[in-house]
């Protein structure tokens, strides 16, 4: 077997909408297309013996073992590679279950699909499913606990951590979209104007100044202790000298900590000699120069979490300790202590596995301990000086029994040093009575504070403490998505996302598109180049001045990645037409409609698809949609719209030379086409549709039709409004225009157009794209040949795994099958091609420039266009 390629599906796609992320593997089976499973001697009863636990998996069988059935009975390997991808997950921790597998239309080659929780872990899942089955077709070994290992190794590395991942939760549990941004923990919740970050626990709304203050532990006590909150009695040392001070100022026992410490780590506690309180001094040292040194106050070590003010939890932490047996070393109650399965690698599990440590030894050293000791029965042997979860600690929730002083006091230190999300230590008894009556202090305020004491306590009741930072962060009524028109299909995307971002400009938005040659934001282009897939999509996503989303959304990055956002308020399909075919597993028309289907299929319940009733493929989609549904035709007497608006449905039609919404039966006239200056005095016919679907769009979002038609008539085609689309340049003795049609049903409306243009001479200058299909070059050129007297052919880029040479005997033969007098020449280089065309150019001649590289053609014509102008 040989993985052809492998691609993470991040957002809605081919596959499932509801289902974003997905692992697509290309797999070709070679020999093994000829063995079903059946066939191969033990496979099942090696499979079983490797994967037990696949009895769970019930497949098409629907009943518990029907996997297994399937195995009994005969299934390709690419069917087990996909079962053994989502069981090997699960086994490494990670839960999934949704798959896929189909051949392809090349023999023995399938897609293999199944989703994944982490995408690195899914991709290393993916290759180590076809060595699985490889070893087991061969019947080898197989390390398979490696393989779980390394997938658990990768999670911990990419994976959120556990305070962060809940709080994302969260968000998600309230339909609140989030984007990562980088590899580490910081996250977008929201899109747009809308969004909101945090990093760990650390939120957008958190104080700078705030943050500053809690890191410096002993300027926070300073400040509590001007505002008489109860604080351990201490100082900053940086050398012996301070330290001797310091103790004969507040005597033995005391507790040595890094002034810039976090986790635990440089801490000593109970320190009762001048000896260790050195070695606790150079410690701490290790982690910061300056250390603080306090009186060691006995009690409890507890953590209270105020969120927005509030207090909202509370625990107990306990430092990692083992219970002694009377039979067992410490090292070895470690080891059994570490077997619970609660227990896992750094944030892997609800607890951390105990490792032993400097700190550790020293403990057991004060009680003449060694690794090797064996404690009296019952015995508790304390491993760590703090209580950290993340060095083994665990944590019993006593929310419910904070006292109602504590709470004040709680809330009130939050304000002091002006946390939003904020952790406080405290030493003392119990919490059940006031810190005033059982003595107990305040040992420090943590900025960032961690959640899984609380999300997931050893002992009581766990709290969802994520659930107040998005109160705090989305407060009742406030949004957290922006508006998202998507446009797709086969022609007319890129000029119907402009008009639509022109309209919605119009109407007071800042918005932000994407189009076919740059992002934009209010118009200023920010990235140039084909930006039509999710990575551009989250690129407007992210950016926080956009108040409103146009995106133009192709082919190509839906079945790359999926879709770049989680759903619409309207999607577009313009028509679906001949193109790209071949390519990809996208063979026809039928394969093609399924991938422009993603971007309807996303738009949400009380949204809309604006649909060309015009075109077989859209109207087919339409039958399976669960968002409402309009149409758009250039015919009012199109049966579908007829049958529609019968049913009080809502069409745009070109009616009477009108661009007309019609509701039911009643009709509203926007503008006269002709009055519209994208169809070019109502000559371009596809720019009508175009304005159809655009106007459609707005009306269906809420824009009113007399706003509409301002911006109808406000958007005017050029070389910088619609790069591209139809811009024709005025000569004193001839007309240049540049258009980006490149498949026979742009050629058919560049055709359309030019019927109403008189010339007695009209040149086309046109080339190949080396990724289509022969059939889909010749049809260009026939076409081609129909609308032009004098076709220059031109060839110097997209060759895409084909010669110069045989695209231009593609065109050729195209051309030289139309019954008509044509005259051609080959300037392969496209910029020569145009100055060739300008300067044969005779009085009345019509160029019409087919470029597929808009800039660079726009560019020559305009130098041509200035000289002409500079010489008047």
């Amino acid at each position: 077997m040989k993985i052809l390629s492998i691609q993470a599906l991040r957002g809605p796609n081919i596959w499932s909408v509801r289902r974003k992320k997905l692992i697509q593997m290309r797999l070709d089976l070679e020999d093994l297309e000829a063995l079903p499973t059946n066939k191969i001697e033990g496979f099942r009863q090696r499979l079983e013996a490797m994967f037990p636990t696949m009895i769970e998996h019930r497949c098409s069988e629907e009943v518990r073992g029907g996997f297994f059935q399937r195995i009994e009975r005969g299934t390709w390997m690419g069917h087990v590679i996909e079962h053994i991808a989502l069981e090997t997950q699960s086994l490494a921790g990670m839960e999934t279950g949704f798959g896929r597998t189909r051949e392809t239309k090349t023999p023995g080659v399938y897609n293999v699909v199944f989703s994944y929780v982490e995408e690195k872990v899914g991709i290393f899942a993916a290759e180590s499913a076809v060595n699985i089955a490889q070893a087991l077709v061969n019947n080898e070994a197989y390390d398979l606990q490696a393989d779980l290992k390394k997938m658990r190794e990768i999670r911990e590395d990419v994976r959120l951590g556990p305070s962060t991942g809940s709080i994302v939760d969260e968000a998600v549990a309230r339909d609140i979209p989030w984007i990562r941004l980088g590899t580490n923990s910081l996250v977008q919740l929201g899109y747009g104007v809308n969004q909101m970050r945090f990093q760990a626990t650390i939120t957008c709304k958190t104080s700078s100044i705030a943050v500053d203050i809690a890191c410096n532990k002993e300027q926070t006590k300073q400040m509590l202790d001007a505002a008489s909150i109860p604080v351990a009695k201490g100082d900053i040392c940086v050398d012996e000298e301070d330290l001797d001070n310091t103790i004969r100022r507040i005597g033995y026992p005391i507790v040595l900590k890094p002034l810039d410490g976090n986790h635990g780590k440089g801490v000593s506690i109970n320190v009762n000699t001048r000896e260790e309180a050195v070695a606790g001094l150079a410690f701490a040292q290790k982690y910061s120069r300056k250390v603080i040194v306090e009186k060691y106050i006995t009690g409890f070590d507890f953590r209270v979490l105020v969120i927005d003010n509030k207090m909202v939890a509370a625990a107990q932490r306990v430092p990692a300790n083992v219970v002694g047996d009377g039979k067992q070393t410490v090292q070895q109650l470690i080891d059994q202590t570490n077997k619970d399965p609660r227990r896992g690698y750094g944030h892997e599990n609800v607890l951390t596995e105990i490792t032993v440590d400097r700190d550790t030894l020293d403990l057991l050293e004060k009680k003449n301990y060694t690794l090797e000791t064996v404690p009296p029965a019952n015995e508790v042997v304390y491993l760590k000086s703090t209580a950290n979860l993340s060095t083994g600690g665990t944590s019993i929730d006593v929310t419910d029994m904070v006292h109602p002083e504590n709470i004040f006091l709680a809330e009130r230190i939050s304000r002091v040093i002006g946390l939003d999300v904020c952790g406080i230590d405290i030493m003392a008894k119990n919490l059940t009575q006031s810190l005033k009556e059982n003595g107990g202090v305040i040992l420090e305020v943590n900025a960032a504070p961690g959640f899984r004491m609380h999300l997931a306590p050893s002992e009581g009741l766990p709290r969802n403490v994520a659930a107040p930072v998005i109160d705090m962060l989305y407060p009742l009524g406030k949004p957290s998505r922006i508006p998202i028109i998507a446009v797709t299909g086969t022609n007319g995307k890129t000029t119907t996302t402009r008009l639509i971002a022109h309209i919605v400009k119009n109407n007071g938005y800042k918005v932000g598109f994407t189009t076919s040659d740059g992002i934009y934001v209010q118009n200023h282009m920010l990235e140039k180049g084909d930006t039509t897939g999710p990575l551009s999509t989250e690129f407007i996503l992210k950016d926080p001045t956009v108040e409103f989303a146009v995106l133009e959304t192709a082919r190509g990055g839906i079945l790359r990645s999926g879709l770049g956002f989680s759903r619409c308020d309207i999607g577009i399909i313009t028509n679906i037409q001949e193109d790209h075919l071949g390519i990809s597993d996208i063979h026809d028309l039928k394969d093609l409609s399924r991938v422009k289907a993603v971007v309807v299929n996303s738009v949400k319940k009380d949204g809309w698809a604006v649909l060309n009733a015009e075109d077989v493929n859209c109207v087919e989609i339409a039958k399976d949609l669960d968002c409402k549904v309009a149409y758009f035709s250039m015919n009012e007497h199109c049966d579908v719209i007829v049958n529609h608006c019968r049913k009080g449905g809502i069409a745009a039609i070109y009616e009477n030379g009108y661009i007309t919404i019609k509701k039911g039966d009643w009709k509203m006239r926007v503008e006269k086409a002709t009055h519209v200056p994208l169809t070019l005095n109502g000559k371009a016919k596809f720019m009508i549709a175009n304005v159809l679907a655009a106007t459609l769009a707005s009306y269906l979002w809420g824009f009113k039709t007399e706003d509409i038609k301002l911006s109808l008539a406000t958007f005017i085609p050029s070389a910088a409004q619609t790069p591209g689309r139809m811009n024709i340049f005025d000569f004193k003795k001839f007309k240049v225009m540049i258009d980006f049609a490149h498949n026979p049903s742009g050629y058919l409306g560049v055709e359309d157009f030019l019927q109403s243009i008189k010339s007695p001479h009209k040149v086309g200058i046109i080339a190949g794209v080396g990724d289509r299909r022969d059939s889909d070059i010749k049809d260009c050129a026939v076409i081609a040949a129909r609308m032009f007297d004098h076709i220059i052919i031109r060839q110097e880029k997209h060759l895409r795994g084909r010669t110069e040479e045989e695209i231009i005997n593609l065109i050729i033969d195209g051309i030289k099958s139309v019954d008509k007098a044509v005259t051609y020449e080959i300037i392969p280089k496209e910029t020569d091609a145009i100055k060739h065309a300008i300067n044969i150019a005779k009085e009345g001649t019509f160029i019409t420039a087919l470029s597929d590289v808009i800039t660079n053609a726009i560019e020559v014509v305009q130098q041509h266009l200035d000289k002409e102008v500079e010489e008047a």
